[in-house]
């Protein structure tokens, strides 16, 4: 699911009770929802409207608990995500859409390949925007008790948008999270970073990709994206490297990088004077990246490691860049042996977030530190011999 942007943050209300509200019968539910809609000002006629045929959708609740992909590794994820076709698509889009995607790097600074990837891989680009019901997704996931905060204000969100004609409660569809449109933005997302692309007076991310694309541009900029700057790099890492400052948590320039044996395989360094964080997505015998400051919005869109990087990556791609060398990592974990790892390192005082079996951030860098401990190479993937260690 993506991340809420600080669009959504900033339509929480604070600490009020109403906004942590979730669970009991789903019509008390809705009525509270209703009462809380009239007192942030929208009209009761409105409102009534909008809630007239709201339902709870079991099929969402069954996608938010069925996110497995995330388990898979950068190298299958990515191959799996980036076809042929969607390369070829791409190009396509590239050049029927060059003017829109010139006029998203002039006002905003996103670059077109960058947009492509999100485009591509949200609803292979426009396809398939899913058919649940917004409205319905929303209210559900706002009802269910395990985001309700997140989910909550979107649902206000969606009726601003339905009072100016953007949002039809029966028959706006899209993903099971509540996401809508080609490149696939929460209501609140929507409110704030709309932009009317084709100039007939409306925010339609549905049916016009110039508006979803200077919308995503938009929300990028105002995410922390930094005109003219890198995002990715791949590079090829010495054997010799100290393997413990790789990953987020660490940074230096690309030129001290570089002096430490870090060199680009395509070209010259990007950006040698920006922060880079040095990236191995499957440790020191996979694929190697450097990320540049932009990278760090990626994770405003969407929170997870593999995505992000495989999005990042294709981005690269659709701007020039080769195909990655895969390298040859070390056979990783399966999903029941990576919630033994979590479980193990939780046990241990370590923070991994939650124990799904998703090798996250926060699970990486609990992996380095045990293998700073261990005098293992800290690499921050895990292996068998890692987890018999444990």
């Amino acid at each position: 699911m993506k991340s809420i942007s600080a669009a959504l943050i900033a339509l929480t209300l604070s600490a009020s009770a109403a906004t942590a509200q979730c669970g009991g019968a789903f019509s008390g539910f809705v009525a509270g929802l209703k009462q809380e809609a009239v007192a942030r000002g929208h009209a009761p006629a409105q409102v009534n409207r909008f809630f007239a045929n709201v339902r709870q959708d079991g099929g969402v609740l069954k996608a938010d608990r069925a996110q497995g992909v995330f388990q898979l590794d950068f190298t299958t994820f990515a191959r799996r995500l980036i076809s042929a076709n969607r390369m070829q698509v791409g190009r396509k889009k590239a050049r029927s859409y060059a003017r829109v995607f010139d006029r998203v790097e002039r006002d905003f600074g996103v670059p077109p390949g960058v947009l492509l990837a999100f485009w591509a891989f949200e609803t292979d680009y426009g396809a398939f925007q899913g058919d649940f019901n917004t409205l319905n997704a929303l209210v559900t996931l706002a009802h269910d008790c395990r985001r309700p905060e997140l989910f909550r204000p979107q649902i206000f969100a969606a009726l601003s948008l339905y009072e100016r004609g953007d949002f039809d409660p029966k028959t706006t569809t899209g993903a099971w999270a509540g996401e809508i449109g080609m490149v696939q933005m929460l209501p609140a997302d929507i409110l704030e970073n709309g932009t009317d692309g084709d100039g007939d007076g409306h925010v339609d991310l549905k049916r016009s990709a110039p508006d979803a694309l200077m919308s995503g541009g938009k929300m990028l900029q105002r995410l922390g994206w930094r005109a003219g700057e890198p995002w990715m790099q791949e590079v090829r890492v010495p054997a010799n490297l100290d393997w413990s400052l790789s990953g987020l948590d660490h940074q230096m320039s690309a030129a001290d990088w570089a002096r430490r044996g870090v060199q680009p395989r395509d070209g010259g360094m990007l950006a040698p004077s920006l922060p880079a964080s040095l990236l191995l997505p499957q440790g020191r015998h996979g694929p190697a990246f450097l990320a540049y400051p932009n990278y760090r919005v990626y994770f405003e869109w969407n929170q997870s490691f593999v995505y992000v990087m495989t999005a990042a990556y294709f981005a690269t791609r659709l701007m020039g860049a080769p195909v990655f060398d895969a390298g040859n990592p070390d056979p990783g974990l399966s999903g029941p042996q990576m919630k033994q790892l979590q479980r193990k390192l939780a046990a241990r005082g370590y923070d991994v977030g939650k124990v799904d079996g998703i090798l996250g951030e926060k699970t990486r860098e609990a992996v380095q530190q045990m293998q700073i401990k261990l005098g293992l190479p800290a690499d921050a993937w895990p292996t068998r011999d890692l987890l018999g260690w444990l």
